[in-house]
Order: structure tokens, then C-alpha cells, then sequence
């Protein structure tokens, strides 16, 4: 697995996750607040590890070309 995103993306990705879940869990009561949470958990967990299964079926990325073989947007 090859980082195939940006760092831009890779924080941006995070944020959006935190503050899911945290809606999630405190700001959205019941079983539609579990769900929000758990959907967060995607980007946050793509946005840590830098690679995205999506970018990596079609074949892009956020991440540019550099010499030690990233993904070319």
C-alpha cells in the first residue's frame, strides 16, 4: 500500500472524521448518533494511514509524482 494522498487531504480527511464522530457521540442523540460516528471512522482511518482504497481502484490520488514513486494526480 502506497500513499496515494496529499497531506492537505490527509488533514482535511481527519478533521472531518473527528468532528463527525463527535457530533456523532455528543451531539446527535440515538441510533442515527452511532451512525454518524461509525461513518466517521472512515475518514479518519484513511486520513491516518495516507491511503485511500477509492483512489487506489481508479487508479489516482492527491498525492503528486516524486521520485520515490507516489501516485501522479
Amino acid at each position: 500500500m502506497k500513499a496515494n494522498e496529499a497531506s492537505w487531504d490527509r488533514i482535511g480527511r481527519v478533521v472531518l472524521g473527528v468532528v463527525m464522530i463527535g457530533v456523532g457521540l455528543l451531539g446527535v442523540g440515538g441510533g442515527w448518533g452511532w451512525v454518524l460516528a461509525a461513518v466517521g471512522l472512515v475518514p479518519l482511518v484513511t486520513g491516518l494511514a495516507g491511503w485511500c482504497p477509492i483512489y487506489a481502484v481508479i487508479g489516482r490520488g492527491t498525492k503528486s509524482e516524486s521520485r520515490d514513486g507516489g501516485v501522479k494526480v
